[in-house]
């Protein structure tokens, strides 16, 4: 076969394994020989050509047959080194290890794994009090400069933008630097990925996956607690790539020393780099994200027409998470296009009541420890411990008022919430708060503005 013809043959490539998964595996081999049945190629090294022997052997198979090749088995060598055979099956060739999301080229929709989401970008983010400096980390991060923290650890309840972050953060790294090899999966996959490995013996394949990357981002962190061997393999993982001043991004549902059953060496690890909370959003942020929802959808929908207010009302209303609100909005818009109505109000409140009334929020304890830890800058696990240091003692006991005065919750539920105490302590704290606010106007200014952040 001539080399014009590989070239050809090559392109056909492209198109069946996506140009990503090409520039990374297919381009650095070389077609060498081409004898009967049999085709052999130069690989870098026995590892690669594993791993395209396993992966893509049957696209290439495929490919030289369509172009009038009768080639059954395939062999991958190291110049100089022996050869990696891999004999044609009759079925489709085993993959032990799933194909992973190493990207080296922006705008290839062609993922394996855990592939990217093209919305999920920096100038679809919308930012606001609550988020900003994530926002302002994540965009540092996608400078892709020295690393000057590492790792960048995300954490903030569902729907807040952790994954968002991520994948924008993975999209600026790609668009400024294509060779940079940046892997995104979540803790799962992680964790599946090794157990694979472990069941088929390929373990170094794995650890060499992992720790040739340029840039490892790892969602959802708080599922590998627990799993002992795979928290092992990520703690090993996680210093090979520091040593190597590769940048590690991580994400989870909440701060590693709340993480239960993680492991402490992996806490303190974690702990090591910038930890960053994406708070719940404010009314502001609500709105500001409705707006640019309802910007896109009036571009789909250009004869349809949203009142004054309703907006606002459903910022106002919807205050769960992002994916509630812009579910609401999509489904207003869709609602209001099919029946031909202009979006008002009422429409609104009729056709979303089961959202409206679910998003009638309750609020919990847990959130009112995390916004007062907030607002007096001082430690949630200090405000829970049993330290009684006033500058801990106090804040704890505003903790407390409020949550007696905006939960249903007794005091003997609030007193649980609060390490252990018991309910006399809690009556204790409520009461002393309530003669503090008499005579003291600048903890009077803090708890209204405190009942205004908790309450939307």
């Amino acid at each position: 076969m001539t080399n014009e013809a590989w070239g050809k043959l090559r392109e056909e490539l492209i198109k069946r394994v996506g140009r990503n998964n090409y520039a990374t595996w297919i381009e650095p081999i070389r077609l060498a020989e081409l004898r009967g049945p049999l085709a052999r190629f130069e690989v870098p090294t026995t590892f690669f050509g594993d791993w395209v022997s396993r992966n893509f052997s049957d696209h290439i198979l495929h490919e030289l047959n369509a172009a009038g090749r009768e080639v059954a088995r395939l062999e991958f060598f190291v110049p100089s080194s022996g050869a990696v055979r891999m004999p044609r099956q009759a079925a489709t060739p085993a993959k032990p290890l799933p194909k992973l999301s190493q990207r080296r080229a922006a705008n290839d929709d062609d993922l394996p794994g855990a592939s990217l989401d093209a919305r999920f970008t920096f100038d679809s983010f919308v930012v606001g009090k609550p988020n900003e400096l994530a926002h302002a980390a994540a965009r540092r991060v996608a400078e892709g400069g020295p690393v000057t923290f590492n790792p960048l650890f995300l954490y903030g309840g569902v729907g807040l933008g952790k994954t968002h972050l991520m994948h924008a953060i993975a999209h600026e790294l790609q668009a400024r630097q294509p060779e940079m090899r940046v892997l995104y999966l979540s803790a799962e996959q992680f964790m599946y990925r090794f157990v694979q490995a472990l069941r088929d013996k390929q373990i170094m394949d794995f650890k060499e996956i992992f720790r040739s990357v340029d840039v490892l981002m790892v969602d959802d962190v708080q599922f590998i607690a627990g799993k002992d061997s795979t928290q092992e393999e990520f703690f090993h993982t996680f210093n090979a790539l520091v040593d190597q001043n590769k940048q590690i991004i991580i994400s989870a549902d909440r701060a590693p020393g709340e993480i239960k059953d993680l492991e402490e060496r992996i806490k303190s690890r974690l702990q090591c780099g910038l930890v960053v909370d994406l708070h719940p959003t404010d009314y502001e942020l609500r709105l500001g994200i409705l707006q640019q929802k309802a910007e896109f959808y009036r571009q789909q929908y250009p004869g349809l027409h949203i009142a004054g207010g309703v907006l606002d009302f459903l910022a106002h209303r919807i205050t769960t998470n992002v994916r509630v609100l812009e579910g609401a909005l999509t489904r207003l818009f869709a609602f209001a296009s099919l029946v031909g109505r202009e979006i008002t109000l009422e429409l609104a409140q009729d056709c979303l009541a089961d959202i409206l009334r679910a998003s009638d929020r309750k609020l919990t304890i847990e959130e009112i420890q995390r916004k007062v830890a907030e607002h007096y800058n001082i430690r949630l696990s200090d405000m829970i411990g049993p330290k009684r240091l006033r500058n801990i003692a106090r804040p704890r006991q505003v903790a407390m008022y409020l949550a007696k005065q905006l939960t249903p919750r007794s005091l003997p539920e609030i007193g649980r919430r609060f390490g252990g105490r018991d309910h006399t302590t809690i009556m204790h704290g409520v009461k002393k708060i309530e003669e503090l606010m008499a005579t003291d106007s600048q903890l009077s200014d803090d708890l209204n503005l405190l009942k205004r952040l908790l309450q939307g």
